[in-house]
């Protein structure tokens, strides 16, 4: 990391002439905003003056995509992986700068609007809540933001932003059908009059799924107001519901892949049971008040109250498990802006509060029916912190950033096992404190470009179910699970050699402590602070626009993630590929035509569970996808017809595959084959 950093300085040093050069000659000149991001400082602010790599997804990039879930559209960035043991998208597992094993996505952080929707649970969010036509933009943050965001915000940050309403009224209308009984229909309107703002949509998503009994199907709708009262004062409500229905195939292993990838886990060993019944179904419902107070030139105050609310239900008859979960989200999130010159300096500070009360019920049941309880948890996880932030201009072309948080979060309730009553436990709960703080800087050169470090504490409190034992194993309240926690150093910069030419490259390090792991066997083991792990990476990303020609774009990602003490002291961890890529290509072509070909690349990896790095790695893969586009000049409606072939090579591949000696054999979930989709969209 030392030769990182001095690279960095050689190529601030060597940029510093250009840099006072353009600043002195742009004294007398307009300055335009460039673009904006709001998720790395929680408040408006111009991309390149964050200390961090971002990227932005607009509306337009999500349309002319193809795309039907937010997982097809964040897959193919830098430093992002998504796989799935459902055998949909909806219950995909997020993994961000190579966290690696069963659950990164308690490492990587969901925002909704700001409104966080990482479970208190060992799960995954469920992707499909957010109708990609509700999307105004999703904004990319790397690397941690604990100072801002608290727990999880660890290998970065993800926040979805939705429309809303602007100027005249917008219809929209559109359709999507595809292979394996896809089709996505989706409806929504956005406009404003003098003091109101209003949007809504409603959409719904089918797909038959590439495998047997891997079906799933979504409904969802929301809507959102906003009111301007004065120049000093507005107000907006946000509500959103899904219901969604989903199969779950199972695991094959090599030989039933080989004898016919799209069936259905069929009868197996005490590892991999079988079941023609295993599905769930989920119903989410989110509901965001904002207020917002400006008091000119003495900064402004915004206060968001936040509700969630999960009704979850499974059924898994190949593990005699039938249960539904209620896990509900009160919050609190109120913040203060004031930006103001010191002593001619630009200086801008934020401090805000989050407070959540998340309870959370769980009921166990003897058969489907439901007919009679054989357990029930009741857990209730509170956590209220504190952060400031500090933006300060050193000179007009270099910003010094630091940030503290402070935060207390506890876990308390009860589990009443009816069947084995020694696995019962009442009025149990666990306070943990962290904290975090930050500083970086960031030095502007040119009109576009930056440099930027970065160092930061970071943190992790335990899900719930890492915490009491309530999921069918033994037992218990760990009191003794303590939080993780470590340290990150990142450098980077965004170079612009030509006016339309981007260069991306950021090194990181992040050392976490007291990482979790389940030790032992199921259903006796139990999760203990096992030791300390080391993430490094590179991600490099290049873009460059040939105007009215082509737009060529890639990224390329580098990941090592490894154990540094214990048993497996320099060991690999699983599920992290050391190299990962995209390339694409956008080529405009006459009659309002755009062809574009994509190249996804994901390197090899060691199978979930291999501890010791000794068994057959999970396989690399490269998928060809092939888009085309066309979009004719239509006076008053905007229209976007598409067509688009997915996998075109028709790879034989897997995003996610346990390691089962010396018990059984590997298991592993296929990905689908080659995939056509086409869709027509209207805006008017």
């Amino acid at each position: 990391m030392k030769k990182v950093f001095l690279l960095i300085l050689l190529f601030s040093v060597a940029n510093f002439s250009e840099a006072q050069a353009q600043n002195k000659s742009d004294d007398n000149t307009a300055v335009t905003m460039g673009e904006i991001v709001v998720t790395a400082t929680r408040d408006k602010q111009e991309t390149r003056k964050t200390p961090a790599n971002v990227t932005i997804i607009t509306a337009d990039d999500i349309s002319k995509s193809g795309a039907t879930t937010v997982v097809d559209v964040l897959d193919n960035l830098e430093s992002i992986q998504f796989r799935t043991s459902s055998g949909n998208t909806s219950q995909a597992y997020v993994d961000m700068r190579g966290m690696g094993g069963d659950n990164p996505y308690g490492k990587a952080l969901i925002l909704l609007d700001g409104r966080r929707l990482n479970r208190t649970d060992m799960s995954s969010i469920n992707w499909l809540q957010i109708p990609v036509n509700n999307i105004e933009r999703i904004e990319v943050v790397r690397g941690p933001e604990s100072v801002l965001y608290g727990d999880a915000a660890i290998g970065g940050v993800i926040n979805i932003i939705t429309k809303k309403g602007k100027a005249q009224p917008q219809f929209n209308a559109s359709a999507i059908v595809g292979s394996y009984g896809l089709n996505d229909e989706r409806v929504s309107v956005t406009g404003a009059t003098e003091k109101w703002t209003y949007a809504a949509n409603g959409e719904n998503n089918f797909n038959f799924g590439y495998r047997e009994r891997s079906k799933y199907s979504a409904q969802s709708g929301g809507f959102d107001l906003g009111y301007t009262a004065s120049d000093l004062l507005s107000v907006s409500l946000g509500v959103s519901f899904i219901k969604t229905d989903y199969q779950m195939p199972g695991a094959l292993t090599k030989l039933q892949m080989e004898q016919d990838r799209r069936q259905y886990q069929p009868a197996g060993g005490p590892w991999s049971p079988a079941h023609s019944n295993d599905d769930g179904s989920d119903k989410y419902t989110n509901v965001n008040l904002g207020i917002k107070s400006f008091f000119g030139s003495w900064g402004q105050l915004e206060i968001n109250f936040l509700y969630g609310k999960k009704d979850l239900g499974v059924n898994m008859p190949s593990w005699f498990l039938f249960a539904d979960t209620s896990a509900d989200t009160y919050g609190i999130t109120p913040k203060y802006v004031l930006t103001k010159e010191i002593f001619g300096f630009n200086n801008k500070v934020i401090l805000g509060v989050d407070y959540y009360n998340e309870p959370y019920r769980k009921y166990f049941y003897s058969d489907q029916e439901r007919t009679s309880k054989s357990s029930m948890a009741d857990f209730t996880r509170e956590s209220l912190g504190g952060y400031i932030r500090d933006e300060f201009s050193i000179l007009k072309n270099l910003i010094f950033s630091a940030g503290y948080r402070l935060e207390r979060a506890s876990i308390r309730g009860s589990n009443l096992d009816f069947v084995t009553p020694a696995n019962s436990f009442t009025d149990q709960d666990k306070t943990y404190n962290a904290e975090a703080y930050e500083a970086g800087l960031t030095w502007l050169v040119g009109k576009k470009s930056k440099v930027f470090a970065k160092y930061s504490t970071i943190y992790r409190i335990p899900f719930l179910d890492e915490v009491a034992s309530f999921n069918g194993a033994g037992g218990g309240f760990l009191k003794s699970l303590e939080k993780e926690k470590g340290i990150s150093t990142e450098a980077g910069m965004e170079f612009y050699p030509l006016n339309n030419l981007k260069i991306g490259l950021t090194l990181f390090r992040i050392d976490m402590e007291d990482e979790i792991q389940y030790v032992g066997f199921f259903p006796t083991g139990y999760n203990q602070n096992t030791g300390n792990t080391r993430h490094d990476g590179a991600e490099v990303s290049l873009s460059y626009l040939w105007e009215k020609q082509a737009l060529l774009y890639g990224n390329f990602t580098y990941h090592k993630a490894t154990y540094e003490n214990g048993a497996y002291n320099k060991k690999e961890l699983w599920l992290v590929p050391n190299r990962m890529a995209t390339l694409g290509l956008e080529i405009y072509l006459p009659y309002n035509l755009m062809l574009r070909p994509e190249v996804r690349y994901v390197g090899d990896s060691f199978l979930s569970q291999d501890f010791d790095n000794v068994g057959e790695k999970l396989d690399s893969y490269t998928l060809l996808n092939i888009y085309l586009s066309y979009k004719p000049p239509i006076e008053k409606v905007k229209m976007t017809a598409f067509f688009g072939v997915e996998n075109l090579a028709n790879v034989k591949y897997s995003s996610f595959g346990m390691y089962g000696a010396p018990y059984s054999d590997n298991t592993y979930y296929p990905m689908p084959g080659i995939t056509f989709k086409g869709g027509l969209s209207f805006e008017f």
